[in-house]
């Protein structure tokens, strides 16, 4: 997709505010008021119809009066003349427009019908709409000041559709010296869209990480794909992650897969740091902020207590790092810098030898940057307490050197060497202090190491700048949808299976039957043992459709009997029995999601799926190479290289077999569900042993989905 130039959004020749007031209450009045912070900027014309004066400028009655071109314009009108205003502004040569009325898309069918057209003419001008219902824009690198509120200058760009949200952001950010490059209140996106921001910020130098607060995505696989391709961190925070699909779940696949699901799998594809609170995402940002990432996540817990170096070591593999037993040569190291009932194993604690001598800290903090086997350093505990102001729980254990005592001078040495240390190498460095405003930790945090007051803040933090990108991230992104396939017209049992065996599926020899004589007809093209499925029926198993190790023909036909006398099915499938020993039963399943398109799941599979839901998910297609990794992080992923005494199973030709799965439901956009379950991996292959999909509705007055 083609980068949309944004550029007289964020720095118009230009700007009108068509709505300013006088009133407070009014938002025209807030805009005016921060528009006009930086007046020597750029022209700022105020437009209000009743003319006059708004905040001691002379106000046009319309932009048709200014007399000359206006580049960007916002519009806080009420929504009867919403349409008018918009037209004006084309007329007067405007390239963006800023839509702060409200009454659109939000209100209903009528509203969305308003919002479209509005767009349409918008696009066809040439010109950019944010909005409507959205609370302004704000760019502190070209002084342009049209939201409510100020945002402090920094590097984050924050995207947000709630602008309570977005103050709350500031708020916990300030503390952690972090800055907005950009702010903008997404509204209801009808012309530029998440995409196109995070597209533009990408590119954005003065931008270096990108914040997302989205309830509705749009296009979400463009959101993944955009986010992927950025060049630099976006984390996202997102509403109703938890709510399953809207959609009647056909299959086991729709039964397990909820939003929270997709969400994740996206932002893992797409290298997206998710997470659940304003808290997090402030945690987050600040240990970006460090300008400090590694390749890798073991990670050293240094503390001046045991229990805070406990603590912090479980919050640390709680956030997905790896904290590993020091080798032989590292500790013996360490021994050199500490005092002999020091613990060098990881944690590393000094046992109160900071007490003693204060830059124990900044040894230890030296020679741990320095082991090759660490990529990354969590410091916790009470450092910061022997600098900090007399009283309270400032001090030592003694009573309170406070901030002028040999203890407090040592210790804010101490923080100026660790700064040194850090500056001979690229490895971060995060502190968890019980005085995180102390004066030496103010040395440390002005340096830009990140310094929090809990522990499962700085481990969350530090987890944010390691591994290069987060946990389990698809090193390929998003994958690209293939081309549409000719839409599948048979989404029988039989149907679906030539479709996924003509795309390289295995499946054992298999022939639909609807009597007798075509079942002993089947039986005869291939040796039993023998399977009995009854088709169209949901759910074979569950409903007693299914026959296993029928041995012979005799028992094959007494099957058939008694099942169709119970079941009265149109069809039955006769199917060579697959040999289950020392095999593992997975099931490969991809759905398709109204924002993310396909989503792809794998796990444990057979009748027990739904009661174990050992599942991973990923967008569709699924490579080779990520469906082996998806595999290999499932909590059974032990019963793959074999138990007591079983052998291993070939993961590698169950992965292929998965990316043809998903590369042929990719394929099938009409295809609202398909799954293969049980999916029978083996040490010799995998084998499909059963196949179902279900087609998405034609249309709003369709008869609902089809399955096999």
């Amino acid at each position: 997709m083609t980068a949309r130039d944004l550029s007289a959004l964020f720095d118009p020749r230009s700007v009108a505010v068509v709505g300013a007031s006088d009133d407070p209450a009014k938002y025209g009045h807030a805009v005016a008021s921060q528009a006009l912070r930086a007046p020597d900027r750029r022209p700022v014309h105020l437009v209000n119809r009743r003319g006059g004066t708004v905040l001691g400028r002379t106000a046009a009655t319309s932009l048709t009066e200014i007399g000359e071109p206006v580049e960007l314009v916002v519009i806080s009108v009420p929504g009867a003349g919403f349409e008018a205003a918009v037209d004006d502004a084309l007329a007067c040569g405007a390239k963006a427009i800023v839509a702060i009325t409200a009454g659109f898309a939000e209100a209903g069918p009528a509203g969305l019908a308003r919002q479209r057209a509005i767009a349409a003419r918008v696009r066809a001008a040439g010109a950019v709409l944010v909005g409507p219902n959205c609370l302004g824009i704000a760019d502190n690198t070209t002084e342009l000041y049209l939201a409510s509120d100020r945002f402090a200058p920094g590097g984050v760009a924050l995207l947000s559709q709630s602008g309570n949200l977005a103050l709350e952001l500031q708020l916990r950010g300030e503390p952690h010296g972090l800055g907005f490059s950009r702010f903008v209140s997404l509204g209801n996106q009808a012309d530029v869209t998440l995409v196109d921001l995070v597209t533009d910020c990408a590119r954005h130098e003065a931008t270096t990480a990108i914040a997302v607060y989205a309830e509705d995505f749009g296009d979400g696989r463009a959101f993944a794909a955009a986010a992927a391709a950025a060049g630099k961190p976006v984390v996202l925070l997102t509403a109703g992650r938890g709510s399953a699909s809207a959609r009647s779940a056909q299959s086991h696949t729709g039964a397990l897969t909820t939003s929270a699901d997709v969400v994740a799998a996206a932002c893992r594809d797409a290298g997206v740091e998710l997470v659940r609170t304003p808290r997090e995402m402030t945690v987050v940002l600040a240990g970006l902020s460090s300008g400090s990432r590694t390749a890798g996540r073991r990670t050293t817990v240094f503390t001046d207590g045991g229990g805070h170096g406990a603590i912090a070591a479980d919050a640390a593999e709680d956030a997905g790092l790896v904290v590993p037993e020091l080798g032989a040569p590292t500790q013996d190291r360490l021994r050199t810098v500490l005092w002999e009932q020091s613990s060098v194993g990881n944690p590393v604690d000094l046992a109160g030898m900071g007490e003693q001598r204060p830059l124990s800290y900044a040894d230890t903090v030296g020679e741990l940057l320095a082991a090759e086997e660490v990529d990354a350093v969590l410091m916790t505990g009470y450092f910061g307490g022997y600098a900090a102001s007399e009283g309270g729980l400032g001090g030592g254990l003694g009573g309170g050197p406070g901030g002028g005592s040999p203890l407090a001078e040592g210790e804010t040495r101490a923080a100026k060497e660790i700064v040194g240390h850090l500056a001979t190498g690229a490895k971060p460095l995060v502190v968890q202090s019980m005085y995180p405003h102390s004066p030496s930790c103010r040395v440390l945090a002005e340096a830009g190491v990140p310094v929090f007051s809990a522990t499962e803040d700085a481990a969350r933090a530090l987890a944010a700048i390691t591994g290069g990108r987060p946990a389990g991230a698809d090193a390929d992104g998003v994958p690209p949808l293939p081309r549409a396939a000719t839409p599948l017209r048979d989404p029988g049992y039989h149907g679906v299976r030539a479709l996924l065996a003509a795309a390289g599926v295995p499946f054992p020899a298999a022939r639909e039957v609807t009597d007798e004589t075509e079942l002993q007809s089947a039986a005869a093209e291939f040796d039993g043992p023998y399977v009995l499925k009854a088709l169209h029926v949901l759910h074979k198993s569950d409903a007693g459709g299914v026959a296993l190790r029928l041995p012979d023909r005799d028992a094959l036909l007494t099957a058939y009997r008694e099942m169709h006398a119970r079941l009265g099915a149109p069809a039955y499938s006769v199917e060579a029995m697959a040999d289950l020993a020392d095999g593992v039963e997975l099931i490969v399943g991809v759905n398709q999601d109204p924002r993310f398109g396909p989503v792809a799941l794998v796990g444990l599979g057979g009748v027990l799926t739904e009661t174990l839901r050992d599942v991973a998910f990923a967008l569709a297609p699924v490579p080779a190479r990520r469906a082996e990794a998806l595999l290999r992080g499932l909590r059974s992923a032990a019963l793959l290289d074999g138990v007591r005494g079983r052998p291993a199973v070939d993961v590698a030709a169950a992965a292929a077999v998965i990316e043809r799965i998903t590369t042929v439901a990719a394929a099938h956009p009409e295809i609202a569900e398909l799954e293969v379950n049980p999916l029978l991996v083996r040490p010799d292959g995998a084998l499909a042993l059963d196949a179902r999909a279900v087609l998405a509705a034609p249309d709003a007055t369709g008869t609902g989905p089809v399955t096999s």
